[in-house]
């Protein structure tokens, strides 16, 4: 094999509690192309604190000294939303390749400029929409596309999730539409991208972008704020192929269930769901061809890169994302998704937000 490559990566405490240590950090420890070598966080003593309880040897709290390491190869910005921009634009500009959680920019202004700096450094970039490695996503992708399902009729997708009115003020940032970090964003965003993954780019849409809670409660302080963001989605639309889209996302006070995606094509049916969002959480397939019963459809092993070091949930599809990158890199292959996948997204949620606000059909492609 050829060299380890070393990533910096952006995002750790201590406690494991963030998305860095539950994900990002077990995946790297679990593959063997990339070496995690040094961690950065906001302040030296956090720094530390983390680089000790993961086992790292390199501690900053300055994302600029980071990226100017010779030996660090990958910059991966694990970190709140409003700050990717802070640490991804210095990487790029110091030649590093970068993986971006998702969504890559506050705005589509922000990403516009992040791809473009990305496409013009000529490194390889990664966005965090873990369901394009999902293996029964991408399995399902397989079906579709060798003609298991024949011509997709309609796709219907529905995530109901409970959320209530409190949250933690280190929080409060997710409820205001600037800072980029909602329900339509981030779930949203993620539910898009694998829906085009698997069955083709939507053409046109109509949606409704409500905010339903419109007080938050802080609380460890019990301070009321305003809440901006959307908490229910409804998006219609039309395919590219001529299938038609029907997707709900909805924060709802109790009793929410869930994902689901049922698939209905002219020769094959697939209905997959899974208790949280499928690209973290595992997903049970079913499907049948024709009107036969609906019946298990096993993911074949191969579709699962990631050594069994590697534990399912969170960790799996990131770790994924990393082995692909690395061939990446090593290789000279494309990969996907990348900073251009994720400026494209960004487009189509601003297509839904516009479609929202006028009341009207928006045309995407």
């Amino acid at each position: 094999m050829a060299n380890k490559l070393k990533v910096g990566l952006v995002g750790a405490d201590a406690a494991g509690r963030s998305w860095g240590p539950v994900s990002h950090i077990p995946a790297l420890h679990g593959i063997e192309q990339i070496e995690l070598a040094a961690l950065c966080t906001s302040r030296p003593e956090s720094a530390a604190a983390a680089a000790e309880a993961f086992g790292v040897d390199r501690a900053y709290h300055d994302v600029n000294e980071l990226v100017a390491q010779p030996d660090i190869d990958i910059i991966a910005a694990v970190v709140n939303i409003p700050s990717h921009y802070e640490i991804v634009v210095p990487a790029l500009n110091a030649g590093k390749h970068v993986y971006c959680e998702w969504p890559l920019g506050a705005s589509l202004a922000e990403t516009e400029e992040m791809a473009a700096l990305a496409q013009d450094k000529g490194v390889v970039t990664a966005i965090g929409l873990q369901g394009r490695h999902d293996p029964s996503l991408t399995y399902i992708k397989e079906l579709c596309d060798e003609g298991w399902l024949g011509d997709i009729h309609s796709i219907q997708v529905t995530f109901l999730g409970r959320s209530t009115p409190d949250r933690s003020s280190r929080m409060e940032y997710e409820r205001e539409v600037h800072r980029g970090a909602h329900l339509l964003t981030i779930i949203g965003g993620h539910t898009l991208a694998y829906i085009a993954y698997c069955f083709g780019p939507l053409a046109e849409v109509s949606a409704r972008v409500a905010t339903r809670v419109k007080k938050l409660r802080m609380a460890d302080t019990g301070e009321m704020v305003d809440a901006e963001a959307a908490d229910n989605v409804l998006i219609n639309g039309e395919l590219t192929t001529g299938a038609l889209l029907s997707y709900q996302l909805s924060a709802v006070p109790f009793h929410g269930d869930g994902w689901r995606m049922a698939v209905y094509g002219s020769k094959g049916t697939i209905i997959a769901t899974a208790e949280g969002l499928p690209q973290i959480t595992p997903i049970k397939l079913v499907g049948a061809q024709g009107d036969e019963p609906l019946v298990e459809l096993p993911v074949p092993e191969r579709l699962r890169v990631v050594p069994e070091s590697v534990p399912f949930g969170p960790p799996q599809n990131v770790g994924q994302a990393y082995v692909r990158m690395a061939a990446a890199i090593q290789e000279g292959k494309a990969f996907a998704p990348s900073f251009e996948d994720a400026l494209e997204v960004h487009r189509l949620l601003d297509a839904i937000q516009q479609s929202s606000d006028e009341g009207r059909v928006v045309r995407v492609v």
